[in-house]
């Protein structure tokens, strides 16, 4: 039977030098976008694996046509323990504009912002090094205290998240058998606030596509044929005007196959966290939701489809004025998609409508921008209520379960090329500055993260 109080208070011992081996981290300009920094992505690739080998983890750095992936595994105290697979990414954004960073991005230090608040300073500390580490940490922890970890674990860190992850695909299908386990641990998002932990279990899907309306081969004096010949612009308008409804609801055929009600327990666990459409809202210079009507603005976000133009242009919109019927109107439409969705379904719907209200003499161009489904944790899962379990005894207030109205590529990819579901736990805060100059992360985040996954770990 495990220890738990010893495996937590080894890791409040160990903290000043988890800290030293963050600061070592963050240190190593691991900028994946820049080739000037390719050096560096491997040196910290390298670092990683010399920390996890030090636990006991057969650790490896892997070629990649791009940066290095890391590779590790460890196996369990136990013969029937669950096998998990984590994930994080050890490479970083850009600093740029470098002017306005207090501080050298890239030498961490420990910042006191009052009240007894005190963060670490530098590029990656939240995202992901600082993330990445607090598993790490707990597993230093727990291997001190017990000589074995409860699970098997296998890791996989990557180097080219902030670059758009191109060689992590042909990774996955190459190493399929590898890295197959009973589910993943992703370990780069967010708390509620700062003092409630929050899972991530729904990340809506995206459907991405550029349309181009033909009429006339050029474009067209409207003085002599306006009100004869057809106008790409409006044409293309009613069509973007009929995609919703007068309720918010998006009038494609097929849309709402796979789209289910968010269970009465979770969308009352919502209500209660704050969040209105006059707090929400507020905050960008608005106060009315758009959206399906009768819905509050978490249930919008989080756990409805959606469909939104993103950019629509055509004719003259250069300065002063020209008269003329564009030959040609494009637009950009972009779909989010929640439970089983499919997003070629919903891509052949939106074409199929597109063309039936095309006129005559005119043509239409489609040009897709990608596509992924929505990710679903079941809120009854095992996985799930334990891990909220384990982070409610850690922190001052209970677990929240959320939704995240954006996507993440690696949860999906997890999904099609490994087969698993995937739990989303992170102790970033909103505050972050993650991207911008002054990146930080809370030494709470990172001290209570550290036992917040031994939590978890030993729950599992």
């Amino acid at each position: 039977m495990t220890d738990l109080s010893s495996v937590l208070a080894r890791a409040d011992s160990n903290l000043p030098a988890s800290l030293e081996r963050l600061f070592d981290l963050v240190r190593i300009p691991s900028i994946s976008t820049d080739p000037a920094y390719r050096a560096d992505c491997r040196k910290a690739a390298e670092w990683l694996v010399a920390a996890l080998t030090e636990l006991g983890f057969d650790a490896s750095v892997r070629d990649t046509p791009g940066h290095p992936m890391v590779v590790a595994h460890h196996a369990a105290g136990r013969a029937d323990a669950p096998h998990v697979l984590f994930y994080g990414h050890y490479d970083v954004q850009p600093v740029d504009p470098l002017d306005l960073w207090e501080s050298d991005p890239f030498d961490p230090k420990i910042k006191d912002l009052g009240n007894g608040r005190k963060v670490v300073t530098g590029r990656g500390t939240s995202d992901d090094k600082g993330q990445l580490l607090t598993f790490v940490e707990a597993c230093r922890a727990y291997k001190d205290v017990n000589g074995a970890l409860p699970v098997k674990i296998t890791i996989l860190f990557e180097g080219e998240e902030e670059s758009g992850s191109p060689s992590l695909k042909p990774f996955l299908e190459a190493n399929r058998e590898e890295l197959k386990a009973e589910y993943a641990l992703v370990c780069d998002t967010s708390m509620w606030d700062g003092e409630t932990p929050a899972i991530a279990a729904t990340l809506r899907g995206l459907v991405g596509e550029e349309l181009t309306i033909t009429a006339a081969d050029r474009d067209l004096h409207s003085g002599l044929f306006g009100g004869a010949a057809a106008n790409p612009i409006h044409i293309l308008a009613d069509i973007l005007a009929g995609l919703r409804d007068e309720t918010g609801r998006v009038t494609l055929e097929g849309f709402y196959d796979g789209v289910e009600e968010t269970p009465e327990n979770i969308r009352a666990s919502w209500a209660t966290l704050g969040r209105d459409a006059k707090s929400f809202l507020g905050e960008v210079g608005l106060s009315e939701p758009s959206g399906e009507k009768g819905r509050s603005v978490l249930e919008l976000t989080w756990a409805r489809p959606t469909c939104e133009v993103n950019g629509i242009w055509g004719g003259y919109t250069g300065e002063g004025f020209k008269t003329v019927i564009a030959a040609k109107a494009s637009a950009k439409v972009s779909f989010r998609l929640v439970g089983t969705q499919d997003p070629s379904r919903i891509r052949e719907s939106f074409r199929a409508y597109v063309r039936s209200k095309l006129p005559a003499d005119c043509r239409v161009d489609f040009h897709e921008h990608g596509a992924s489904p929505a990710i679903q944790l079941a809120y009854d899962s095992p996985v799930l209520t334990k891990a909220k379990t384990a982070l409610s005894d850690e922190w001052p207030k209970p677990a929240v379960v959320v939704g995240m109205g954006g996507s993440i590529p690696i949860v999906g990819d997890f999904q099609t090329y490994l087969g698993m579901d995937s739990l989303l736990v992170g102790y970033g805060l909103i505050d972050d500055r993650i991207h911008s100059p002054n990146e930080k992360y809370d030494l709470t985040s990172f001290h209570k993260g550290i036992r917040s996954w031994i939590r978890i770990l030993d729950a599992l």
